[in-house]
């Protein structure tokens, strides 16, 4: 089931779709065990999201000083934000 949601966000990713116009950003970060961490947790309860950014090495020569971002739908964003909090990444936590 999250892998047909993540292709589909993918898909409306590169279609200009939902997932572009309709999104907030939980955090940045160029920690990619932070980052890990949490799309293990926002898989574990099925909230779609998206790493923006995680391609940017190509860029930066793999220094890993670009911070990648993590995006949940709007509609989603509440439930994921509790999510995180609860699992003690609520200090990680973009505020606004």
């Amino acid at each position: 089931m999250q892998r047909a949601k993540c292709a589909q966000t993918e898909r409306n990713r590169r279609s200009g779709g939902p997932a572009d116009k309709d999104v907030i950003e939980l955090m940045r970060t160029n920690d990619m065990v932070l980052i890990s961490a949490i799309e293990a947790l926002l898989n574990a309860a099925d909230i779609n999201h998206f790493v923006a950014d995680g391609h940017m090495s190509v860029l930066e020569g793999s220094i890993g000083f670009l911070p990648r971002r993590i995006l949940v739908p709007r509609d989603e964003a509440e439930r994921a934000r509790r999510l995180l909090t609860e699992a003690g990444y609520g200090g990680e936590l973009k505020h606004g």
